[in-house]
């Protein structure tokens, strides 16, 4: 009798454990998923974070043979047949709306860019992320000027500015500065000569931009070129068209009422400046400039030593601020 007492509580231990045995093993799997998610999100994350600091590092490497600093227009690989162009991730050189010339021809020659209003000492920003290529000086053309290859295949050149704020190898951020609005070179008015380039081609920028509305024109753009003049004629016609007066406002990035008029004297008003667009999707902070903030004021609110906050705007510690420019802080 003992002994099947005994038999029989074996078996129910044995049934009991076989029982329990799945449900062990699945609470063991329901707690590792959590951290198998995890640190997945850690690998991803990790390999995002390669990958733009290759892009950063040797930006387009798959389109260009090299990073050549001493040519100002790259020739060194052929212009694709086709090439699809990452617009996101961008910020606008300047808040500026005005347009005082287009792309195309001007007085016999081939005009390459865009000239933006600005004025002396405006700051200007990188359209994109990725490494300065050219700082140089051109007296009889480009001025002071900045070079900057792109991981979307582009390079963007930055002319006739009064002061250079980077360096030839140094990586960019979308909306870091890297100049100053000047009339440098061979100019007649303080402005930006702003260009896009592709495997050294120029491409008209209001096939990208749209300085009119402080946009680009999606977000993705897909080059052809067997239709590119055709393309180009379409942007100026939508977007390129010669402004010959304007208003302060619309300098400093605000919308205006004014009436175009065929006088080619620019109408200024006094209106306060609006504040320049954000970065966008960069993560890129910013603070506009009011009345009686200085450089050491603004790093003490950001946290922030006076010399890094000074680094990253392109000033010194006793630089004057005006009211209504937009400094980063994070």
């Amino acid at each position: 009798m003992n002994l099947n007492r005994t038999v029989r509580t074996l078996v129910f231990s044995a049934l009991l454990a076989a029982t329990s045995l799945p449900v062990v093993g699945q609470d063991l799997l329901a707690r590792i998923a959590p951290t198998d998610r995890k640190l997945k999100q850690l690998d991803t994350l990790a390999l995002q974070s390669t990958i733009e600091r290759e892009n950063l590092e040797m930006p387009s490497s798959h389109l260009y043979a090299d990073f050549d600093v001493r040519t100002t227009h790259y020739k060194g690989s052929a212009l694709p047949e086709t090439y699809r162009i990452d617009l996101r991730n961008y910020c606008m050189p300047t808040p500026s709306r005005v347009i005082t010339s287009q792309f195309g021809p001007r007085w016999g020659r081939q005009h390459r860019g865009l000239d933006i209003k600005v004025y002396i000492g405006d700051t200007i920003r990188a359209a994109w992320s990725g490494k300065v290529r050219i700082v140089k000086y051109e007296g009889k053309g480009y001025g002071n000027y900045v070079v900057i290859r792109h991981a979307n295949g582009l390079e963007t050149y930055y002319a006739h500015l009064s002061k250079h704020l980077v360096r030839e190898n140094q990586t960019v951020r979308a909306g870091e500065p890297i100049g100053l609005g000047g009339n440098t070179g061979r100019s007649t008015g303080s402005h930006l000569h702003f260009e896009t380039r592709l495997c050294g081609v120029a491409l008209n920028p209001a096939i990208f931009f749209d300085f009119r509305k402080q946009d680009v024109t999606g977000d993705f753009y897909t080059f052809h070129r067997s239709t590119m003049e055709r393309e180009s004629a379409r942007a100026t016609a939508a977007r390129g068209l010669k402004q010959n007066s304007y208003t302060k406002e619309e300098v400093y990035g605000g919308r205006s009422n004014h009436n175009q008029s065929n006088n080619t004297t620019a109408q200024r008003t006094e209106s306060a400046p609006a504040p320049a667009p954000v970065v966008r999707s960069t993560g890129f902070k910013y603070h506009t400039v009011r009345e009686g903030d200085t450089v050491q004021s603004l790093a003490r609110r950001y946290n922030m030593s006076v010399e890094d906050f000074s680094r990253l705007n392109g000033l010194n510690p006793n630089s004057k601020l005006r009211a209504g420019q937009m400094l980063v802080y994070s």
